[in-house]
Parts: C-alpha cells; sequence; structure tokens
C-alpha cells in the first residue's frame, strides 16, 4: 500500500515584494513568481530522487537454461548489488538452475514473469545458516538447509511474479528420510519483505525463519511440500512484528506453524492443508488470525503420513504450547476474528502442557461446516491456568453420528492432532472463565454424547447458545465440578431459544 503523502508546503511571496502598477501586471508577476516557485522546489535546482540500480543476472554469465547451473552468477549479482550499497537484483525469464544464494542486505532480488529458480538435485550444493547456539533447533544441523538463505541481514525484499522453486530435491538422509532443503532460510533477519511471488514444491518448509522481527509475506502462494511458513522465536528472543496479508497455501503439512511469536498478524489468507491449517507449538502474545478461509480437503498430500497420500485437513487452528517439545512461556492477546472452516478435523483446539498458561483467547465471527473429527475444545493439561475463553457469533455444524459408548470413554491426555471428545459440540478442562454468545452447534447425524461437557471449570457463561435436538435420554449438557453457571436466554426444549 502507497503511504499517504502530506501536503507539500511552499513559501509564499512576503507582502510588499511585488507592487504592480496594473492588474495585468500583478498576473504577469503572479505567473513569474508561480514559475519560479516550480523551479526551484521542483524543478532542475533541487536534486531528484535517484532511481535504484539494477543488475541482471545475466550480465554475470547466468543462462536461465534449466541446465546450466547458475548459482555462481546469481551470487555474484547479488554481492555486486550490495558491495554498491543495494539495489535490485533481477532475474529475467528463464529457468535457472541453482545451489544454495545468500542474501545481503539492502538487496531486493525480482524474479520476473517467467522467471523461475529451481533448486539443484545435487545436495552437496546446499548450505545452512547457524541457528540460535541457545535453541534445541541448534543442534539439527543439516536441517536447515535452504535454496535461498539469509543470515544476519536487514532490508531484504524478494518479489515475484516469478516463482522459487524447491523441486521436491529430497534427502534419504534427512528427516523422515525424506525431508531434503528448505525453499527460503533467515536467522536473525530484519525488515523482510516478500511479495506477490510462488514458492513451490519445497522438499521441506517453504519458508523457515529464526529469531527475525518485521517480516511481511504479501501475496504470496505456496504450493506443495511440508510447512508453508514456519518461524521460531527462542524463549528469551522471540520473532516479533510478523504479517502474513493475503497470502495462500496449498500445503502438504502445517500451512502456518511455530511458536514464540509477538505481534502477529495473519489476515485474509486462503488456507488449505492436509495437516493442519495453523499450527501453534509454543507461546504467542497479539496474535491476530482475521478474515481468512481455511478448507479441506488438501489439494496436495501429506507426503509422510502412514496412510498414502492422505489429504483429509486436520485443526483449522490449533493452539497446541508443548506439545511436540516443552516450552515456558505464555499465550495471551489471541483474536480469531470473522473466519470461515469447512471439511476440518476440529475447527479451533486449545491444549496447554506444563509450562505454559493461557490469558484470553478470543474466537468471534466464525463459520464451520463439515467438522468431521473433534468439538471445539480448551483444554488444561498442565498446572498453569488457562484464563478465559470466549466464543461469539460462533455458527457451526458437525458431522455427528456417534454412540453413547464415546461419551462415556475417558478423557486421554492430547497427542499431537485432533481427537475425539466425550462431548460433539465444545469441551472445557480447567479453565477459569469459558463464555458461549451467540453460539450455534449443529449435528448433520444425531449424536449420542452432549453437546457441551465442562470439567474443573471456575465460571462458565452461557448467552444465546442455540443446538440440535439431542436424542431422547441423552442430556445436552454435562458440567464436572463447575462452581459457577451463569444462563442468559438459554435454549428451551428442542434446541430454540
Amino acid at each position: 500500500m502507497t503511504e499517504p503523502v502530506g501536503p507539500v508546503k511552499t513559501a509564499s511571496p512576503r507582502s510588499g515584494v511585488l507592487r504592480p502598477a496594473s492588474a495585468r501586471a500583478a498576473r504577469r508577476a503572479c505567473s513569474l513568481w508561480t514559475a519560479l516557485k516550480v523551479l526551484v522546489i521542483g524543478g532542475c535546482l533541487q536534486p531528484a530522487a535517484a532511481a535504484p540500480a539494477h543488475w541482471d543476472v545475466r550480465e554475470f554469465g547466468a543462462r536461465g537454461d534449466g541446465v546450466t547451473l547458475d548459482t555462481a552468477a546469481i551470487q555474484n549479482a547479488i554481492d555486486a548489488c550490495a558491495e554498491a550499497g543495494g539495489g535490485v537484483v533481477r532475474l529475467p525469464p528463464g529457468r535457472y538452475l541453482s545451489g544454495t544464494i545468500r542474501l545481503r542486505s539492502h538487496v531486493t532480488l525480482e524474479l520476473t514473469a517467467g522467471a523461475r529458480l529451481v533448486g539443484t538435485t545435487n545436495l552437496h550444493a546446499y548450505a545452512h545458516p547457524s541457528p540460535p547456539s541457545d535453541a534445541p533447533e541448534a543442534r539439527w544441523g543439516k536441517w536447515h538447509r535452504g535454496l535461498i538463505i539469509g543470515e544476519n541481514i536487514q532490508n531484504v525484499t524478494l518479489r515475484g511474479p516469478g516463482v522459487v522453486d524447491g523441486n521436491r530435491v529430497f534427502d534419504p538422509t534427512g528427516e523422515e528420510k525424506m525431508r531434503g532443503p528448505h525453499a527460503i532460510v533467515l536467522m536473525h533477519a530484519q525488515d523482510v519483505t516478500l511479495e506477490d511471488l510462488t514458492i513451490e514444491d519445497a522438499a521441506n518448509y517453504g519458508m523457515f525463519f529464526m529469531v527475525s522481527d518485521n517480516v511481511t509475506l504479501r501475496r504470496v502462494r505456496f504450493v506443495g511440500g511440508w510447512d508453508g511458513v514456519h518461524w521460531r522465536g527462542t524463549p528469551d528472543r522471540w520473532c516479533t512484528n510478523v504479517n502474513l496479508l493475503n497470502c495462500e497455501f496449498y500445503t502438504g503439512d502445517d500451512a502456518i506453524a511455530g511458536r514464540y511469536w509477538a505481534g502477529t498478524r495473519i489476515m485474509h489468507c486462503v488456507i488449505n492443508s492436509s495437516c493442519n491449517g495453523l499450527r501453534l507449538i509454543g507461546p504467542a502474545y497479539d496474535l491476530t488470525v482475521a478474515g481468512c478461509s481455511f478448507f479441506g480437503p488438501g489439494r496436495r498430500p501429506h507426503l509422510t503420513s502412514r496412510e498414502q497420500r492422505r489429504t483429509n485437513m486436520l485443526s483449522g487452528i490449533l493452539l497446541q504450547p508443548g506439545a511436540w517439545d516443552a516450552t515456558r512461556g505464555r499465550l495471551d492477546a489471541v483474536w480469531l476474528v470473522d473466519n470461515t472452516m469447512q471439511q476440518v478435523a476440529s475447527p479451533v483446539t486449545l491444549w496447554t502442557r506444563p509450562g505454559n498458561s493461557v490469558g484470553r483467547v478470543v474466537v468471534q465471527g466464525l463459520e464451520a461446516i463439515g467438522v468431521y473429527r473433534a468439538a471445539f475444545s480448551a483444554e488444561r493439561w498442565g498446572p498453569e491456568a488457562i484464563e478465559s475463553v470466549v466464543f461469539r457469533g460462533v455458527r457451526a455444524e458437525f458431522t455427528g453420528g456417534a454412540s453413547a459408548d464415546a461419551a462415556r470413554r475417558p478423557v486421554s491426555s492430547p497427542g499431537v492432532d485432533a481427537r475425539p471428545l466425550p462431548a460433539w459440540g465444545f469441551y472445557a478442562r480447567g479453565v477459569q472463565r469459558v463464555e458461549l454468545d451467540d453460539v450455534q452447534l449443529r449435528a448433520l447425524v444425531p449424536d449420542s454424547r452432549p453437546v457441551l461437557q465442562a470439567d474443573q471449570v471456575e465460571e462458565l457463561i452461557l448467552g444465546r447458545f442455540d443446538f440440535s435436538d439431542p436424542p431422547a435420554g441423552v442430556e445436552p449438557l454435562v458440567l464436572n465440578e463447575v462452581k459457577r453457571v451463569l444462563r442468559r436466554r438459554m435454549p428451551a426444549a428442542g434446541g430454540s431459544e
């Protein structure tokens, strides 16, 4: 978006400087003064802003024929640009085969229409940056390899409309005996922008970055690979001010994932996955997900699932601090606003492990259909509190159809993905305050579980809560160790208010 420009102030002639003898002379003098202002203020006496310098990779020897290895030529162009103080390195239309290229500060790498940067199949041509020494990821070594890497950089842009093609360069010695280089890897980066770019067929993540700030992705399209974009801070150095705006994800693994985030905006994105839409595996503060569309099944298969070419989408939004490994810190100020979901295993799921507390999570204006596995849930599985969970303006449709045995099954500690629960619509465990207001839940097939179950909840507030008729003999609400219930306009028999 173009920044607004304020009015330009120009000096006016002071009274008494021009004293024409007639009206015509006055007009002539005014015209001369106006011309002089244009000449002095906007013309030759004011130096014009220099246009950004451009470097064409073909001038450095790049062939772009899809056969010649163009790594050195592209790198030489980037280095020359950086040494000159910055500018634009341009890839004209062509297919540029490359190993790792390193970004430099103050450089824009532009892939023009018809340009495709393609990862070489030679695994020895890839390098990796050094992750923070205090991070668990530091021991992963070559896992951090990337086609494009940036380390200790600032003021960098990657822009399209061309394609970064990971070329599915799988590695039989890598993670899960197949994962290879990421498409883009950043460490200790500041002020990075990706825009109007497609990232396709990464052999691991489309984009991975750590301990970086002021990162914006605008109209970036992720197709295939594992995670689309995954970023991590550390317990003492979070990633701050990350924005994903109008992006598209068609990924085999989680579309968006990571931990230790502060000030994150995910807005107006299209999110399609054969795993989870958004998976948060650690603390975060000030997280907004707004106006996004989550839908399954995935258009690209999950590459390492036990079921061959599994494409069903798992959770829309899965907030699970500490689920993968122990983390410490707080999840707070989470706003999930005006999103839609279709054909997901669960819509919004929140779990905590020891070491992680939760402040306030608000879900407002969500529409979900085709939810096929698990209810909304907020569950504490550690000593730290989940303080407040609010659902407002929610409409959700579940497949339903579970038997009464499912309602009697003990609730087990969660693994890493959504699992069936003793209620089909909403389940809360160990939460201080739960509020459901203007919530409508429907089961397509009658379900013998309650619509809502609350265990160990201090305060449950139900206002304008509407749900499908339960089968005969099934209690719609089951409350265990709930200290206080506030009921406002509860549904009458038959599920209507």
